[in-house]
């Protein structure tokens, strides 16, 4: 294999598909990037078990073939050299890189062994078509509810479900849940799948633009282009909570607060209980005002906001953490916190009632 492209070209692509990159694995050919050279390009692949990430390039392809080089290590080294042109050419030790007056060596292994899931196409199953602006601000809205951790790998994922010209998401962790929607402007028919955070958020970062995007999706893979670049996912199996059986019906608590207000409150009681385990925050709502109470080692911070109560005045606490990240992804100036009892769960979602609605369930503290 041999060819030469231009160097900035060569480090985007590899940082792209680099995230894609196994770590700490004990199969090594989970780690590398597939170098493809063939025709008038080079295809560069990476997939870790889960997701594939697939990126083409223009190159002079002057001898094709294809091998496997470490992914980290190849980013980072062709990063450094992105200002020059650069020409890889194989032997049966590895690959030697030239640049300028210069020229390195990497080790590679044979791509024989190198997985095939980012080869397969599932374009023409079933799909869903989004503009690529909505699609980045419904994973914005969401994906960080997932959970990070193993004891339930499906909510590591985000349901999504296309139906009636629109893609609802919905995410939780076990302690707080996120949904959202967006318009669909075309597809297959409807569509029901929970697909790993990880992959919405690599698909989010290739998104800056307004364009019909279409997602397809067959049985257990996902798959998405944008431009040169193809994200290929596996999709968690098994049966996603039913947001209809945790949002509460109704309400006997319900306050209107100015959002700005309530995250700058929150945002300067957070510097005093950053680092404890809970990010304990407490309200005390009352006819009028919200007041709004943290305490740790560091000091204390009481702070008043104003508020429109409509029903039973009420004492509650939260994670400070969880109630600032639903507050940042509303986008109304005026919102609605709904409650029913201090240890219930709550809600938060624009005063119109349009777009995003959160809950979170409360922290139970020594009084309650």
């Amino acid at each position: 294999m041999k060819f030469v492209c231009d160097g900035m070209i060569l480090s985007d692509a590899a940082l792209t598909v680099s995230k894609a990159c196994a770590v700490k694995t004990i199969t090594p050919i989970l780690e590398c990037i597939r170098l493809r050279a063939e025709n008038d390009g080079l295809t560069l692949t990476a997939y870790d078990g889960e997701i594939s990430i697939e990126k083409k390039i223009c190159a002079e392809v002057i001898e094709e073939g294809e091998l496997c080089v470490n992914g980290k290590t190849f980013a980072d080294f062709v990063g450094k050299i992105s200002s020059f042109e650069v020409v890889i050419a194989s032997d049966e030790n590895g690959i030697a890189i030239r640049y300028a007056d210069s020229e390195s060596f990497m080790q590679s292994l044979s791509a024989t062994d190198f997985p095939r899931l980012g080869d397969r196409s599932i374009e023409g199953k079933n799909y869903f078509e989004t503009k690529e602006s909505d699609l980045k601000g419904l994973i914005a809205k969401t994906v960080f509810c997932c959970a990070t951790d193993e004891s339930r790998p499906i909510l590591k994922g985000c349901l999504l479900e296309a139906k009636d010209g629109q893609l609802n998401a919905t995410a939780l962790d076990g302690f707080r849940m996120a949904c959202s929607a967006c318009d669909t402007t075309e597809g297959s028919g409807e569509m029901k799948l929970v697909c790993p955070a990880r992959t919405l958020v690599e698909i989010a970062r290739m998104l800056d633009g307004d364009e019909p995007l279409k997602i397809y999706a067959d049985k257990n893979l996902l798959s998405v282009a944008v431009k040169d670049t193809v994200i290929t996912s596996r999709l968690y199996a098994g049966e996603f909570v039913r947001k209809e059986n945790i949002f509460p019906v109704a309400f006997t608590t319900k306050v209107n607060v100015r959002r700005t207000e309530m995250i700058d409150s929150v945002e300067r009681a957070s510097v005093l209980i950053r680092g404890d385990k809970n990010n304990l925050i407490s309200f005390d709502i009352k006819m009028n005002k919200i007041v709004i109470n943290a305490n740790s080692d560091m000091g204390k911070v009481e702070e008043t906001v104003s508020a429109d109560l409509d029903g039973k005045e009420l004492k509650i606490a939260m994670n400070g953490k969880y109630l600032l990240d639903a507050l940042k992804a509303l986008t109304d100036e005026m919102i609605v916190l709904s409650f029913n009892t201090s240890v219930s769960p709550f809600t938060l979602e624009n005063a119109d009632g349009n777009g995003s609605q959160y809950l979170i369930l409360p922290v139970r503290t020594g009084g309650q």
